[in-house]
């Protein structure tokens, strides 16, 4: 009888039951859940750090911009008074500013936009005139009734000359008011006579000195505004009830 056949053992240690190789089976890597990486405190400071060196940037952006488009309002609604803030005057004569916003408020009074006119500016050192004064003559001498021309003589700003422009309108129930200024100039001076509580209307200069907004005049007038809304206005009292 022959003899039976002898397995060979090195196929059994290379191939499982279904005859595949265990080399060829895939290897299944196991390893530890990814996760995303975490900013953490110096990723957050880093943010804080950028967000503070840009926000100056973009306050003052939509304030140059507020700005910008506030001298392009012209409003024509009829009020109670045309208030010319003040400029320079040279020993009784108007600048040629003062001079641009006072021939503006001619047209304004003679288009019946309000009946009287308020000049306002007071005098710096040694001046023998105010500016509110010489403006008033101006007017007078350019056909306005003395009767519809008043002068607020006093102030050395502009928040100073809107305040006693208030105690005026006050005395004598005025609420509304048309503001003649340069027309980058118009958007610090609305802010004050809303604080004031005037009803305001802004109607700039059109032309001669000062009616153009420039980039310098915007950028300086944008500084100014910033300053009032963010210290000045504290200083400003409600004088105008409506």
């Amino acid at each position: 009888m022959s003899s039976p056949p002898v397995a060979d053992p090195r196929a059994s240690r290379g191939a499982s039951s279904t005859g595949v190789r265990n080399s060829d089976r895939p290897q299944v890597l196991f390893s530890p859940r990814a996760r995303k990486p975490h900013a953490g405190f110096p990723g957050i400071l880093g943010i804080a750090i950028v967000a503070a060196i840009l926000l100056p940037f973009i306050v003052f952006g939509g304030a140059y911009r507020y700005v910008s488009s506030e001298a392009e309002v012209i409003q024509t609604e009829k009020t109670d008074a045309i208030v010319v803030l003040g400029a320079a005057q040279f020993d009784g004569k108007p600048s040629p500013v003062l001079k641009a916003r006072l021939a503006h408020a001619l047209e304004l009074y003679r288009d019946g936009i309000a009946p009287r006119i308020i000049t306002v500016g007071g005098k710096q050192n040694g001046d023998r005139f105010t500016e509110a004064g010489v403006g008033r003559e101006w007017l007078i001498t350019h056909g306005v009734p003395s009767s519809d021309v008043i002068a607020a003589k006093d102030g050395s700003n502009t928040r100073e000359s809107m305040i006693m422009v208030a105690e005026l309108a006050a005395k004598n129930n005025w609420t509304s008011i048309t503001l003649d200024s340069d027309p980058a100039h118009m958007a610090r001076s609305r802010a004050m006579a809303n604080r004031l509580g005037f009803d305001v209307h802004t109607n700039p200069t059109q032309s001669g000195d000062g009616s153009q907004p420039t980039s310098e005049y915007v950028f300086r007038e944008t500084l100014a505004y910033l300053a009032f809304e963010g210290f000045d206005q504290w200083d400003v009292p409600r004088i105008v009830e409506r």
